[in-house]
């Protein structure tokens, strides 16, 4: 009996899936599900915690319903699903009332396989009444996280899931989440009541993932010099705060990036057309708080930056997790100051309860632990939820790269800072005692008259940052206490006397480390085509209106760009590719394959990728550069010719140049336009009915009777006006 599930679950992991093998626990899982086992799952994003309901699903007779927080995971899981041929549908406010009832229909028919719910809707009467009528075999709870008030992103109508499962005593229930302590899991077995559960716990380790930890000290200059190093890759950027998320999207903007906000104070509709920008690819970089990104599934986020420090290691480790979901490798960067420490703490303060408070200290603790760590980053990451990481060097932290030398002698620079917290009363915070020392003329040394101390300028001659650095060194090896109820006072320990008098020595790192380098998807693959392929998978995905990765992951165009497959036995032995997509989508990747390999005479046969030139770097991005060639009076037809592109590339860009803000004159397109004016009246018409922002809706309205480029002319006409 065993094996017969085990070789069913494998068969649709490679025919439906295109997987080859089953991810770490994933066929213990699946395995137990199947056996009607409640389970808990705490797997890292990326991790693959999906295909453990997933494929169950397909092996069920009945309905698998999965419970979801968010309106934009469900619709991205289902049109995953669907992409794969699969009958998955949502129930929620988001649908029109016709949408609604076809798949209450489909439930009350039995032709859907899984169901995607928030719990607000599972509670609904009308839900459990048709849910009652089918026959329901599983409950996938998805970030059951929510159901704890220990999680980060607690959800009080989690808390009554339990009361629904005991109308459906026959389905069995699997609760998934990436990020749970083990008082978290407690609360989760709990609350849900699962019965006989066993738990499954993968490693938190996210192998694919460089983390970095930087001193803030000039962040915007800080973030464009990461994102120079990492052009034409996508990413997000966390801020504290709505103001700090628009002056960095307002400057990010200013310096030609494409670059979108997302925050509580945008409208809706803003957050929304926002968020698809950027889940299509047609926006490289969002701009956000932490009300964005829980549930979302874009596999090719290359990077994370935290501009700001998060208030816990859970909000950490999950917003970094949302980089490198298709298994590639992506950077992680963390630019950290003791003055956000301060501003966490202020709002902790002002938490009424005492244990929320207390928990929140111990949240931000931890967090601080791993910015000053000069270990191995993984090691307070990961044991934080309870895993012990026993490696010396992980190789993908800044700390294992490029070790920070602790074998400096910085007795002398302790005694000066050591003595300029007695001298000034031992008041003060690190901060002001580093001012003093670098003879800082500020009015709060000038009022308190520390320009007169001896130790005033004394360290002028070391940068703010290495003081900084220094400073917490000095708290680390237990010479000074730094008071985090106040405002960060330092006192001095008893060792820390014994340094200032010389009866020890200290040694440490004297200069802050630089951490070396960029990590990034590799380069063993042609980047050449992989460009190639990456156009056709948007061509593609516009045309079904769903975001590239649904249709093909990064990581598949990789392997596809470092195989050369120019058949469909071929293809079908490509990660990612299974029957479904094969059949969609087979005949349009190999043409692409082929055009390409014909015409630098390159076999199927794996070969060595051809050697990359570096691009330059363009201060100003190519879309920038078009559409300010295209307002100076330069017409399209004018570009195609200058510029030795295509029409398509040039529309392409002003499109982009609009969809960043730009406006742009509509008259070097008028000669483009269709003559007839009932035509262009009817093309005009059906924009306004249907919105710009997709094509296939006008050319369906219009009855396919104008082409795609002549829609895409209009468009941008459209937009001009």
């Amino acid at each position: 009996m065993q094996n017969d599930i085990q070789n069913r679950a494998s068969a649709i992991l490679k025919n439906i899936f295109g997987y080859d093998t089953f991810r770490p626990l994933q066929e213990d899982i699946i395995t137990s599900v199947l056996k009607k086992k409640d389970a808990l799952v705490i797997m890292p994003t990326g991790g693959g915690k999906s295909i453990c309901y997933q494929v169950p699903s397909l092996i069920f007779d009945g309905l698998t319903v999965v419970v979801s927080p968010l309106i934009s995971l469900m619709k991205d899981q289902v049109d995953q699903m669907k992409q794969l041929g699969i009958e998955a549908i949502l129930l929620n406010s988001s649908l029109e009332r016709d949408e609604y009832t076809e798949n209450m229909n489909l439930i009350r028919n039995k032709k859907a396989k899984l169901l995607y719910v928030a719990p607000e809707t599972l509670l609904k009467n009308e839900i459990l009444s048709l849910l009652t009528s089918a026959q329901v075999d599983c409950f996938a709870i998805d970030e059951a996280h929510c159901i704890s008030e220990w999680g980060h992103d607690f959800r009080p109508e989690y808390r009554m899931i339990a009361q629904v499962r005991k109308r459906f005593p026959g389905a069995v229930c699997i609760a998934l989440t990436a990020t749970a302590t083990e008082r978290v899991r407690d609360d989760i077995r709990k609350s849900l009541e699962l019965k006989a559960s066993s738990t499954f716990i993968a490693s938190f380790n996210r192998g694919n993932l460089l983390y970095r930890v930087t001193q803030k000290n000039n962040p915007l200059k800080q973030t464009l010099d990461f994102l120079q190093e990492h052009q034409n890759e996508s990413g997000i950027i966390y801020a504290f705060s709505r103001d700090s998320v628009d002056r960095l999207y307002l400057s990010l903007k200013k310096h030609g990036y494409s670059v979108k906000p997302y925050h509580a104070g945008l409208s809706d509709q803003e957050r929304r057309k926002n968020q698809d920008l950027f889940l299509k690819d047609k926006v490289q970089i969002i701009v956000a708080t932490i009300a964005f990104g829980m549930g979302i599934h874009k596999t090719n986020v290359r990077f994370v930056i935290h501009f700001d420090l998060p208030k816990s290691i859970e909000a950490y480790y999950q917003e970094t997790g949302r980089a490198g979901r298709d298994g590639v490798n992506s950077t992680c960067l963390l630019l950290y100051s003791y003055s956000d420490v301060h501003k966490i703490r202020f709002f902790i303060k002002e938490k009424t309860d005492e244990t929320e408070r207390r928990a929140a200290e111990m949240q931000l603790t931890a967090m601080v632990d791993y910015a000053d760590s000069t270990t191995c980053r993984r090691i307070p990451l990961i044991s934080y939820f309870g895993e012990e990481y026993s490696s010396a060097n992980c190789g993908m932290c800044d700390n294992c790269i490029s070790p920070p030398a602790m074998n400096d002698d910085i007795t002398i620079q302790a005694q000066m800072f050591l003595s300029c917290v007695k001298r000034t009363g031992e008041r003060f915070g690190a901060g002001h005692i580093i001012d003093i020392l670098r003879g800082s003329k500020s009015k709060k040394i000038d009022d308190f008259q520390h320009n007169n101390l001896s130790t005033y300028g004394i360290g002028k001659d070391i940068s703010k940052s290495s003081w900084q650095n220094l400073g917490r060194q000095f708290i680390r090896n237990g010479l000074l206490l730094q008071d985090m109820e106040s405002f960060g006072e330092l006192k001095i320990t008893d060792k820390g006397y014994r340094v200032m008098k010389g009866e020890e020595k200290i040694t440490g790192a004297l200069l802050e480390s630089k951490p070396e380098g960029k990590t990034s998807a590799g380069n063993d693959y042609d980047i050449e085509l992989f460009e190639l392929l990456r156009e056709k998978r948007k061509e593609l995905a516009a045309e079904e209106n769903v975001p590239p990765y649904i249709i093909l992951s990064d990581k598949t165009l990789m392997a596809i760009a470092s195989a050369y497959p120019q058949s469909h036995e071929s293809l079908i032995q490509i990660h990612g590719i299974g029957n479904n997509k094969l059949q969609k989508y087979g005949d349009e990747i190999i043409a692409v394959v082929r055009e390409y390999c014909s015409g630098k005479d390159i076999t199927e046969e794996r070969i060595e990728p051809v050697e990359q030139k570096p691009r330059e770097y363009l201060k100003t991005p190519r879309h920038i550069q078009i559409g300010e060639m295209y307002n100076s009076g330069i017409s399209a037809s004018e570009l195609v010719e200058n510029e030795g592109i295509t029409l398509k590339t040039v529309l392409s860009n002003l499109l982009k140049y609009a969809q960043d803000g730009y406006t742009f004159k509509p008259d070097g397109l008028r000669s483009l336009l269709p003559d007839n004016e009932d035509l262009l009246q009817a093309i005009t018409a059906a924009f306004e009915k249907h919105s710009t922002e997709y094509l296939k809706p006008v050319f369906l309205e219009l009855g396919g009777a104008v082409d795609y480029e002549t829609l895409e002319v209009c468009r941008l006409y459209f937009l001009s006006n």
